[in-house]
């Protein structure tokens, strides 16, 4: 299936299949009682998701919506079920796929722990462009969805963007 930016994959507390990103990103956002958002994670191709639900399902836990074009596989919960239930192998698989989340996790990680904002938000930088490229951090998130994967306030990280576009050489992108 092909998934527009902006347009959602599923909704937090719906049930349903898992799905595999083929290309493209998601963002997880968890909506609290109150009605705000808060975005819980990023998506990346060739993860399979919802990750609480590799070895038995369970509720969307926040809803996905695509930050770019995706190429999206719906798994069909039976058939993964029961692979997981027969075949060995499947296990492996599973837990590789939760080694690779873990250590995307461990990057975030990284990120929050910089000591500076401008430090939070150059590490953030780096590792998204890698996968958005030739897009840019702002083009996929906005301020408030910034601050909150790095623990940042909206201000700090809008002082912080435009300190360094200010510095930015004069060019077609910037003028």
């Amino acid at each position: 299936m092909l998934l527009h930016k902006g347009e959602t994959l599923f909704r937090q507390g719906e049930s349903g299949p898992l799905y595999q990103v083929r290309k493209g990103l998601l963002k997880i956002v968890r909506v609290h009682e109150d009605g705000s958002p808060f975005l819980m994670n990023i998506i990346v191709a060739d993860e399979i998701i919802p990750h609480h639900s590799l070895v038995s399902p369970n509720a969307y836990h926040g809803t996905a919506i695509a930050l770019v074009t995706c190429e999206i596989d719906v798994i069909s919960p039976n058939e993964w079920y029961q692979a997981v239930a027969q075949d060995p192998a499947k296990s492996r698989e599973i837990a590789l796929l939760l080694q690779d989340k873990l250590r995307m996790m461990q990057q975030r990680i990284d990120q929050l722990t910089q000591i500076t904002p401008l430090d939070k938000i150059m590490k953030l930088q780096q590792w998204l462009e890698k996968l958005i490229f030739p897009a840019v951090l702002t083009d996929v998130l906005t301020q408030d969805e910034i601050g909150q994967l790095i623990g940042l306030r909206r201000e700090t990280v809008n002082r912080i963007l435009r300190s360094q576009s200010s510095r930015l050489p004069a060019g077609p992108k910037n003028s």
